[in-house]
């Protein structure tokens, strides 16, 4: 068995329905990757001029590993894996609007990912997620400008029409989730201005400046407004840290000997001591990098015994387990053995988790010209913070026409906002595992996971969208649907439950046999959820005021741990009321 490969091999998939167990830098780092299926779409064999105006067709990748759940979406909203819009070449208002609406419709259902296809819709029109509103917009946009820039039709006019009005959408979803932000106007950003000036003396371009945001740390603050499709930053492959340095270093032949040692590995120990070296090429960039990262592996005793509990205490006792496990397998040998390649008082334990929240906080995963996907580090674009609404989502391919990785808007940015980027679809439990930090607002991947037999039960396979292998729940607030038969929770996760005590199909119609299903399975899903609730119940206990960082980060999280089950909890109680009382006019008839 390969004993080294630490970082290239531990963190969960950026589904939220499954909790990591331990940390995988490859996967950790905080970069989605740009859709290869969003180049397919946008191209202009998607195009099609037709005798009065020109057809677009949304196709749903057969790839797609939730394919068959989404092709029953789509089937039940009337449209087929492979839809061809028509557009005329004169619209009016209303027909426009139609046939944007419908071609969201698709788009929506073809960018869900796992929890939003799980939950379901949380709002009219079947609005999932701002994440899958964003993502589904910006595709119709690609595949309108697509279709103007490859002049397969004579008539524009339509499509320029629908190409504003798309903008409009995006718009007004960018103000809807606008996030205000107050700078701290105390704090100088000098190493950070070095850094961006280094970085633009060597080929950087940038419309950001970096500045200290309260409650969020450094983030990088629009200097002018830009529009979607505007570029915020570009960054040159020359000064991108990946794994051609180590390549190039004295370590490289001792590293590369060593059994199922990881390129990931290899960097992150490179950086270890380059962060030291006075001559180094990026002195500047690990000058700018702080002291502490305060991730949750740097969390106190204190900390870990507060998340008692949860599910973020064992995800932060496993990771660090673990990490003191692969240490302990790499030092102190390569230092005993290369002491002048590896000095003993720069590879610590100390340096060691330093450099794995280096690299877990900040590293992409970057697809190069030669089609290799490596994981860097990216000097200046480290200080784009994470959001909800994020402006920035397909970023990590670099242009092979400028040698450069470039991070273009998917929706505006106003001068003096922040501009944030995606890390990817993370819960709150893995965000402070590796990130340090708690995002702002509603988090829609802060699932608890359920952990049932699905052996026990026989699932449905002539209905894809209740065959599910995993479920969860998530709060209920998110939910529009508080009524009978649905109470706030997710239908898989119900359907599932009905199963387990009726053979019989279950029709959602108020007959007694249903209503007694729906009890049983509401009364035991707050007999569960109540043993949580006083795991979680002891927040009163620590006086915030004089807390640790780590410790108060620590109670934020289980204070919205509680905020879910007692949401859950609320939602079953007031869904056994509403299914008693339907009980109680049955037997009134009867």
């Amino acid at each position: 068995m390969n004993r080294f490969f630490v970082l290239s091999s531990f963190i969960s998939s950026s589904s939220a329905a499954a909790q990591p167990k331990a940390p995988l830098l490859s996967q950790s780092s905080h970069l989605q990757v740009i859709s290869m299926e969003e180049d397919k779409h946008s191209s202009c064999d998607n195009t099609a001029e037709t005798g009065d105006g020109c057809s677009i067709l949304l196709e749903l990748s057969d790839v797609d590993p939730l394919f068959d759940k989404k092709k029953r979406l789509l089937n039940d909203g009337g449209f087929d894996v492979k839809e061809i819009v028509h557009i005329k070449s004169s619209l009016d208002s209303g027909s426009l609007q139609s046939t944007l609406n419908q071609m969201l419709q698709i788009a929506r259902i073809i960018h869900l990912d796992e929890v939003e296809l799980y939950f379901g819709p949380v709002g009219g029109l079947g609005f999932y997620s701002p994440r899958n509103e964003m993502e589904a917009q910006n595709f119709i946009l690609s595949l309108i400008e697509s279709s103007l820039s490859g002049q397969v039709h004579t008539q524009a006019h339509a499509l320029q029409d629908l190409r504003d009005a798309i903008i409009n959408r995006i718009h007004e979803l960018g103000t809807e989730n606008k996030v205000e932000n107050k700078i701290d106007t105390n704090y100088k950003c000098d190493k950070e201005n070095c850094l961006i000036q280094w970085a633009e003396n060597n080929g950087a371009k940038t419309r950001l400046h970096i500045a200290y945001i309260q409650g969020a740390g450094r983030g990088a603050i629009a200097t002018e407004d830009l529009e979607v499709g505007d570029i915020a930053m570009e960054i040159p492959t020359s000064i991108i840290i990946s794994e051609y340095l180590v390549y190039k270093s004295d370590m490289y032949q001792i590293l590369e000997r060593i059994d199922g040692m990881s390129s990931e590995t290899m960097s992150l120990l490179w950086s270890m001591k380059e962060r030291h070296n006075c001559h180094s090429q990026f002195k500047i960039y690990f000058d700018a990098l702080p002291e502490n990262f305060n991730t949750g592996l740097s969390f106190g005793v204190e900390a870990i015994m507060a998340l008692d509990g949860t599910l973020l205490f064992e995800e932060i006792m496993q990771a660090k387990e673990h990490l003191r496990v692969q240490y302990d397998e790499l030092f102190p040998a390569l230092s005993n053995d290369h002491p002048d390649i590896f000095p003993p008082e720069l590879y610590t334990w100390e340096q060691f988790l330093w450099a794995c929240e280096l690299w877990y906080s900040n590293s992409m995963k970057i697809m190069f010209a030669d089609g290799k996907l490596r994981t860097c580090l990216i000097p200046v674009a480290g200080f784009l913070n994470h959001s909800l609404h994020p402006h920035i989502v397909h970023y990590g391919k670099v242009d092979p026409a400028t040698n450069s990785l470039k991070f273009p808007l998917s929706r505006p940015c106003s001068v003096g906002e922040q501009c944030c980027l995606s890390y990817g679809n993370f819960s709150g439990s893995h965000l402070i595992t590796f990130y340090g930090f708690l995002p702002q607002g509603d988090n829609p991947y802060d699932v608890i996971p359920l952990d049932f037999d699905v052996d026990q039960v026989d699932t449905m396979e002539d209905c894809p969208l209740s065959n599910w292998t995993t479920h969860m729940v998530r709060g209920t607030w998110l939910s529009e649907n508080q009524n009978i038969f649905y109470y706030g929770l997710p239908s898989p996760l119900l359907d599932f439950l009905r199963s387990a005590r009726t053979q019989m199909p279950f029709t959602k119609t108020l007959i007694k046999a249903n209503l007694e299903v729906d009890k049983e399975v509401l009364e035991d899903l707050q007999s569960t959820f109540n043993d949580m609730v006083e795991n979680l119940s002891d927040l009163d206990s620590f006086d915030r005021e004089i807390s640790s960082w780590d410790v108060k980060l620590a109670l934020e999280f289980k204070e919205m741990q509680r905020r879910i089950v007692t949401s859950i909890l609320t939602s079953c109680s007031t869904g056994i009321k509403l299914v008693e009382y339907e009980l109680s006019k049955c037997k009134a008839e009867e």
